[in-house]
């Protein structure tokens, strides 16, 4: 007689045997098959339209970025030149820096103006003051941005707007030509970008704050908190994925900016506020240099996805 214990459980499991570990997949039936003919039917218009108007320009960008062309005669390879002088010229460097530094204006003044709009016109969204609060901050949106660049060119001019409203409040030694001035040039073109997002930032925030349950602002003043307890421990937390949109478009819109700076310097003075949009179309088309064009372009792609991807993997929902 065999010294080793019963196993008990074995009638169970002769009666219960264990589930395959992998379960095979259903053969397809002609349901889903013509399930899946629809799809792509739906799909394959969108699907062509984005391959010939992105997926093949951007080829074709990548492969001109190789050579040198002046747009009419023969291609010649020269291989990673292109990317060499974007990133080793003083001007092109400089004009990568003007973009990144028209950030600090299109994306943080408008999101901390929209933040504090919306936390003030929180309890009257619905009445009378926040309708007329909407409306006016939205303009700018739907102005068109070749007539926002005309009408604050005027307002910078020498005799403009603003330079009168600093004589009149004796700030008159302040005065200049304010798009025409080294300086202060690229930070009034800043300015003109803000005033252009404020509306957009501002809606997109009120409509996230409009979603957050009153109770907890209530609970907060119940305990004591400020209004800037709760909008640092409540509301920001809370419009975490209205931020990164704002933030997305924003960052986008100041590293892809090209009509403002059009209308309103064309770049000048000097290089002050070339940006890289403008700078790509100047290559291309007055100096007929697509090659370099193209490499400028290439790497204002990638410079604006990896500003991006990191602030759409902040801004994800939390699971």
């Amino acid at each position: 007689m065999s010294d080793r214990p019963l196993d008990r459980d074995a009638p169970r499991r002769a009666e219960n045997p264990p589930q395959q570990a992998a379960v095979k997949r259903r053969a397809p039936t002609d349901r889903d098959r013509r399930k899946l003919r629809v799809a792509i039917a739906f799909i394959a218009p969108a699907l062509v339209f984005y391959a010939a108007f992105v997926l093949v320009p951007l080829g074709m960008s990548v492969y001109y970025s190789l050579q040198r062309w002046d747009g009419i005669g023969r291609l010649r390879f020269v291989g990673l030149k292109n990317y060499l002088i974007v990133l080793t010229d003083p001007d092109l460097l400089q004009i990568i820096g003007n973009a990144f530094n028209l950030i600090l204006y299109f994306t943080l003044i408008p999101i901390a103006l929209g933040l504090a709009v919306a936390s003030v016109i929180r309890g009257h969204m619905s009445g009378t003051f926040g309708t007329v609060t909407r409306t006016v901050l939205f303009l700018p949106q739907v102005i068109p941005l070749v007539a926002a660049g005309i009408a604050w060119s005027w307002m910078f001019a020498s005799t403009g707007l603003v330079n009168q409203l600093l004589t009149a409040v004796g700030l008159g030694s302040l005065a200049r030509g304010w798009l025409g001035d080294f300086t202060f040039a690229l930070p009034a073109v800043g300015m003109i970008g803000a005033w252009v997002l404020l509306g957009l930032c501002t809606m997109l925030l009120v409509t996230g704050i409009a979603k957050i349950d009153t109770s907890i602002y209530e609970a907060a003043e119940l305990d004591g908190a400020g209004k800037w307890q709760e909008l640092i421990y409540i509301t920001i937390p809370a419009l975490r994925q209205e931020i990164g949109v704002c933030v997305t478009v924003t960052v986008i819109a100041a590293l892809a900016s090209f009509d403002i700076v059009y209308i309103a310097t064309a770049g000048g003075p000097g290089i002050s506020t070339m940006v890289p949009g403008l700078e790509i179309y100047r290559l291309a088309f007055a100096h007929r240099q697509v090659g370099l064009a193209s490499a400028l372009a290439i790497v204002l792609m990638v410079l604006v996805l990896l500003c991006i991807l990191p602030v759409q993997w902040f801004a994800r929902p939390k699971r």
